[in-house]
This record gives C-alpha cells, structure tokens and sequence, in this order.
C-alpha cells in the first residue's frame, strides 16, 4: 500500500476520534461511516499485502549448464516444478533425478519436495515419500525415486524412459514453520476425538 495512502488513513481515524470525543456526531452514523472506512481499509490491505502479492526472494544456484530455475506451471499453484538435468541409478537401486540447482531457504522456512501429480502415470515413487530441505543445506536438489513392484530394475536403461532428461521431475513448496518448544505436563486439554487412533470414525 502506498505510503500517502496509509497516512490519509491514519488522518481520517484521527478525525473520528476527535469527533467522537467532541461529540460532533451521532453514535450511529459514526459507527455507519467507521466501518465503512474500515471495510476499504481492509480491502486495500488484503490487495496490498495479500498472499498472491507477496513473493519470498530465495537464493539460487545453477550447477549445471542446462540447470533451469524452478517455475510454476499455472498461476496459483503451490509447488515449483523441478526439471532433470541428469539421471542415473545409485547403489540401492533408487533412481536419481538431479535437478541441478542449488538453493539458499531462508532460516524460518522449509523446502519440501513432492512427486508431480504426473507420477500416477509412472511405476516410480518418491523414495523418502516428502523430501525435507533445510534452511542450512546447501547442496544439489535431487528427487530419488524408487522402483514399485512393475518397474524392472535390471532393464534400468529401457524402463527408465519413462523420465527423461528435460521432464519436470517433482516439485518443491518452500513455507514458514514455528520453531517448537515442548512443555512436558502431567495432563492435557480434553478434546472430541480424544485417543482416538487409526480408523476410529469408520470407513
């Protein structure tokens, strides 16, 4: 919101504030003309400072000369698409995406890297299911894959087709996360669900 904006609000509370102690208005059209303002005020702050129009400014680092930086497929998506630059089998048989970049998450905040829906069309599945980036980590941005029972490991080569090298392999949301402390008690507050575990609202 712009500063000259902000300051003719400040100005007209002022003014109604001093109308009110002077008892130059009417309780209810003060109150009528108070939310009106209030109302604007909102609508000008959620444009302003809204979720769409705030953008956390990330560090990056290309390692590889075809490395591409993270985009979003569609406006309002959550995650940024990750792209292959090279991929290769590890020892445990896992199928490594190398993305290529590097990244600098800033401290308060958490990459965390998933599967593109797209994976329900391949006999691959993310290794460690959510991939958990760190603020501190500095290294390359893989997605490992593991094979599901159809994907024949030997014929690693053949099978493995189904990415290829330029494919939007995964995709990465980076959100805050509160720094937990735990209060050890002796009780805790009654809830509707209470202990209750796997399955105990049915089917």
């Amino acid at each position: 919101m712009e500063k000259q904006k902000i300051e003719d609000y400040i100005k007209r509370l002022s003014e109604f504030e001093n109308n009110l102690n002077n008892g130059e208005d009417e309780p209810d059209e003060f109150i009528k003309e108070l939310d009106s303002l209030l109302r604007i005020l909102s609508s000008d702050i959620q444009e302003s400072y809204g979720p769409n129009s705030i953008t956390l400014p990330v560090n990056i680092k290309k390692l590889h000369p075809a490395a591409v930086i993270p985009t979003y497929s569609k406006d309002g998506d959550a995650g940024l698409d990750l792209t292959a630059v090279n991929i290769t089998k590890d020892k445990n048989g896992n199928l490594v995406c190398e993305t290529g970049v590097a990244m600098e998450i800033p401290r308060g905040y958490v990459g965390l890297l998933f599967p593109r829906s797209s994976i329900t069309k391949k006999t691959l599945s993310l290794a460690n299911c959510v991939g958990v980036i760190d603020s501190g980590y500095r290294g390359e941005v893989k997605a490992i894959f593991k094979p599901t029972a159809h994907f024949n490991v030997e014929n690693f080569e053949e099978d493995f087709l189904e990415y290829k090298i330029g494919d939007r392999v995964a995709q990465i949301l980076i959100i805050p996360y509160p720094q937990i402390k735990f209060i050890e008690v002796e009780t805790l507050s009654e809830s509707i669900r209470g202990e209750g575990s796997f399955g105990h609202t049915g089917n």
